[in-house]
């Protein structure tokens, strides 16, 4: 079996990035940081996540995130299921975040996009079915 562990972030600012992070996961916390060097470049870094999962966050960005309406290759999002989309919404919209996108209209599924500091943008999903096919359907 596999899954994903982790998934890595390079970013400008670190608190300002893990502010929007522990506003979508309050139950994930900081499980390790330090300083460390990437290629000659002094770096800080921060696991964020539970025992499980987490986000890893280094501060040695340089230049700007791919824009999300272009068409340059690079990561165009990466998404979270959750069991309550509201709930997410509302967190993230009281720490001071505003939806990016909203999903499309889908009988098995609701989904939004937000747009974290560093320029990611998130999708968060919450399934209506447990049928792989009614979940997987395209609009």
């Amino acid at each position: 079996m596999l899954h994903l562990e982790h998934v890595n972030l390079v970013v400008d600012d670190i608190p300002a990035t893990l502010r929007f992070y522990q506003a979508a996961f309050p139950h994930w916390q900081v499980r390790s940081s330090g300083d460390g060097d990437w290629y000659g470049k002094p770096r800080k870094w921060l696991h964020f996540g539970d025992d499980f999962q987490y986000i890893a966050f280094s501060d040695h960005g340089e230049g700007q995130n791919r824009d999300l309406e272009g068409h340059q290759i690079g990561l165009a999002h990466f998404a979270f299921v959750t069991d309550s989309i509201d709930a997410i919404i509302k967190r993230l919209e009281a720490a001071g975040y505003e939806i990016a996108k909203e999903g499309d209209e889908e009988p098995w599924r609701k989904n939004v996009y937000f747009v974290d500091p560093a320029g990611f943008e998130i999708e968060f999903v919450q399934y209506l079915s447990d049928l792989s096919e009614q979940r997987n359907l395209d609009s």
